[in-house]
């Protein structure tokens, strides 16, 4: 359990923040302390975030696809494949 003592002026504002949210100052202080932990919190990454790396993605990629035209290559490919319309410019 938790005690504290409030000056006047913060206690007005508990008050009127309560009123406001429609919550208990139970219910206020959980999610205050949570937000303030997350806040603590080292950010994800956006692969993080998304879940992960995708663990099949490349396992049968060849190796020189880090390669600007080799990749170009493998996407028309995969394009003309998926997609017999498409026809690139």
């Amino acid at each position: 359990m938790l005690s504290i003592e409030l000056d006047k002026e913060t206690e007005a504002y508990l008050v009127e923040i309560l009123g406001r949210e429609k919550t208990t100052s139970d219910e206020l202080i959980k999610r205050l302390v949570k937000d303030r932990w997350l806040s603590l919190q080292p950010r994800q990454t956006i692969v993080e975030r998304l879940g992960g790396h995708p663990e099949h993605l490349l396992e049968d990629a060849p190796p020189d696809l880090s390669d600007r035209a080799n990749r170009k290559k493998a996407i028309e490919t995969y394009l003309q494949k998926r997609h017999p319309e498409y026809h690139p410019q």
